[in-house]
């Protein structure tokens, strides 16, 4: 393809995108650190994120903004949220009219509640916006098992295009117009990702977490619903799909923080061991706050929410769910238009 990508931000799964993208077409990953730039380019590997999996030869880093931005046909950020406002004012003086702009990023900006597609709309006016998004995991992408993603954009042309660049042949990418629903989903199953940690870190069995990956889902259409998103998207990949992967992976970030909770860590002491962003931490915050300005019943999110800052425990979390009252299963969500 002559269509050249340019991914910003060397986390793990800005990364794996990238390296998706250069078995396809001419592909710059930026990092903001020299040292990490230079083992990519030079060593084919992400030694702080992706420790001993190899990055294909074509693949080529640069810590120069300027160089990675103003070559690209298609700019991809994987930057996350609370960073990601900051980032595109960065990227906006190299960024050439018309690029279309794709987020890799599971989060809501704290104080404005947007989300990463409004964000790109606010700050880069007239560029083409889509998001990717689905149940895939960094490392075992890059081990070569089959997985599956989705472009959600509202031009089809377009998101067919960023169809092929994203495609490998055990990496499949569908396409999908409804931006709210996909970027939802993502944000949300990070919320209840953290609340299927804490029933793992309680020592809670199967049909625990079958329950709240269930119930987790309730909430998460409820929401997603609420805002504009269709409802059957949240029974595909951008919705249950991403759901199940982060809640049952002991690769998830998100899973990790709900388990260390509930084994009995601080919120605090969770995050400083960490080296990686754990979206559904900030992110519950600010999802209930829409829940409460919607009139949203969220109990799982409110409970993640308590317990990441407020000093809930993990075990009081479990029970006050218990204990709440029961009604008809579908309530609050609405029918397919």
């Amino acid at each position: 393809m002559d269509i050249r990508v340019s991914v910003i931000g060397a986390g793990s799964w800005g990364t794996t995108v990238a390296a998706l993208a250069a078995h396809n077409a001419p592909t710059v990953l930026w990092s903001r650190r020299a040292t990490l730039a230079e083992q990519i380019d030079q060593d084919h590997e992400n030694g702080d994120y992706l420790a001993g999996y190899r990055l294909p030869t074509q693949l080529r880093a640069t810590a120069d903004l300027e160089e990675a931005v103003r070559q690209a046909d298609l700019l991809v950020m994987g930057v996350p949220s609370q960073g990601f406002r900051g980032a595109l004012e960065s990227v906006k003086p190299y960024l050439r009219p018309w690029v279309p702009v794709i987020s890799l990023s599971k989060g809501l900006e704290l104080g404005t509640r947007l989300r990463m597609s409004q964000l790109i709309e606010e700050v880069l006016p007239g560029h083409p916006v889509g998001i990717l998004t689905g149940p895939n995991l960094a490392k075992e992408i890059l081990a070569g098992h089959a997985a599956a993603s989705v472009v959600a954009m509202d031009d089809h042309n377009i998101a067919t295009a960023v169809q092929r660049i994203f495609e490998a042949e055990l990496f499949r990418v569908y396409t999908n117009h409804d931006i709210i629903g996909c970027e939802m989903g993502g944000v949300l199953k990070n919320v209840i990702a953290i609340a299927s940690g804490m029933a793992d870190g309680l020592g809670a069995g199967d049909n625990t977490r079958s329950a709240v990956i269930t119930r987790g889902l309730s909430e998460v259409t409820r929401m997603g619903v609420a805002l504009g998103g269709e409802p059957l998207t949240f029974s595909g990949l951008a919705g249950m799909g991403d759901l199940v992967a982060t809640c049952i992976s002991t690769q998830s970030r998100n899973r990790h923080v709900g388990e260390c909770l509930g084994k009995g860590q601080t919120i605090e002491e969770i995050i400083e061991a960490m080296n990686m962003v754990a979206e559904g931490v900030k992110t519950s915050k600010v999802v209930m706050e829409i829940a409460a300005d919607l009139g949203l019943d969220m109990p799982i999110a409110s409970e993640v929410f308590a317990c990441c800052h407020e000093g809930r425990s993990a075990a009081e979390a479990y029970t006050g769910l218990l204990r709440r009252g029961t009604g008809r299963e579908m309530d609050g969500i609405s029918p397919a238009r």
